[in-house]
């Protein structure tokens, strides 16, 4: 083959890489201009059947009373995701830690979305401590603590010194010491959220009227040792304790306070149980590192369908087994409406929250 074939063999490699190239940058330049700019992104968790129409899990009170009719497929989620004219989009992601962090991350890195100022409300049931809260109560966090990166061994082979079997990763046994030397703190232990927004949510909603039952009532009046247990529902700040694993009862419930304090700080306070929250958290904060998302726009909203602990009398065998009041159902409308009552403000407030969160905002103004 001759050097000047040669050449031109080369001259039209080179022109078709390049050609390819500039192709792939326009389409890719397009597919950024043209990206659907979101404001508010609803997460939740689970769904008992239908999105429509049927019981509700987490998602269908926001898909019906927002009118989130635009059903886009979602192949990378757990279900199809759900928007309308306004800028608010919905995903579930599904239930446990795993799902959560696939179906956050899908999101993130979907070519569709602008996500870059949107502002992102978790917003689902859990358990609640009886110490602090009531059923159908609603708590805004400003830590998510992990409760699945630890040493376990079986309660029934602990030392009887130890109040329970799980101990922080490092250390030789359980620990309420902060800032012990050999507690080690992987990336994803603890999530400290933009408090200064989460204060805002709360401000926002803490006289709301939430819904009331005398299911719940009657189920409330066992906690007789538990003044707060025992209030009708109310709006408070507190924080989650996100695990896998569905625990339950009053030792374990010793063990989520005194983990959360360990890891978020004295001030602290465990009130809900999660089975998600670090997993979402945790693609969001990558996701931030990537630019695509805000970590100082998550919320998390969690609302108390059933307490942490049995009442006097019962076990936690029966408690864990026993169904909740109206199923849940009051915590499921109080997640809407106590995390609407933040949405609304904020696309009614766009313009001033675009590019300023609204804790920050009020501040400077």
């Amino acid at each position: 083959m001759s050097n000047r074939v040669i050449k031109c063999f080369y001259f039209v490699v080179l022109f078709l890489t390049l050609t390819v190239a500039a192709s792939a940058a326009t389409s890719q330049s397009t597919s950024e201009g043209s990206r659907e700019e979101i404001r508010v992104v609803v997460v939740a968790m689970f769904e008992e059947g239908e999105v429509r129409g049927d019981h509700p899990g987490e998602l269908q009170f926001w898909v019906e009373r927002l009118a989130l009719d635009r059903q886009l497929v979602f192949p990378a989620g757990e279900r199809d995701i759900y928007l309308n004219d306004e800028g608010v989009l919905a995903i579930l992601t599904g239930a446990g830690i795993s799902n959560a962090t696939a179906s956050i991350m899908a999101l993130g890195l979907d070519s569709r979305f602008d996500l870059t100022k949107a502002y992102w409300l978790i917003a689902g049931i859990a358990g609640g401590d009886p110490a602090d809260l009531s059923l159908g109560s609603a708590a805004w966090a400003r830590h998510v603590v992990d409760g699945d990166l630890l040493y376990e061994i079986d309660s029934r082979e602990i030392p009887e010194s130890w109040p329970y079997g799980l101990i922080p990763l490092g250390s030789d046994e359980p620990t309420l010491e902060f800032g012990d030397k050999k507690r080690r703190t992987l990336g994803t232990s603890i999530f400290n959220l933009n408090s200064e927004l989460a204060e805002w949510a709360y401000s926002l909603t803490e006289k709301l009227t939430l819904q009331d039952s005398p299911a719940m009532a009657a189920a409330r009046r066992l906690y007789v040792n538990y003044p707060q247990a025992q209030k009708p529902p109310f709006v408070v700040m507190g924080d989650t304790l996100s695990a896998s694993t569905f625990w339950h009862g009053r030792e374990l419930n010793r063990w989520a306070n005194d983990w959360v304090r360990l890891y978020a700080g004295k001030q602290a306070n465990f009130m809900t149980s999660n089975m998600e929250d670090s997993g979402s958290l945790t693609s969001l904060q990558r996701l931030d590192n990537a630019g695509l998302v805000d970590i100082d726009r998550v919320m998390v909203l969690r609302t108390v369908s059933n307490y942490t602990i049995p009442p006097a009398g019962k076990t936690a065998s029966w408690s864990r087994t026993a169904p909740y009041p109206d199923k849940g159902l009051p915590a499921k409308d109080a997640a809407f409406v106590v995390g609407n009552t933040v949405v609304q403000a904020i696309l009614k407030s766009w313009s001033k929250y675009r590019d300023t969160t609204p804790g920050n905002y009020e501040q400077r103004n």
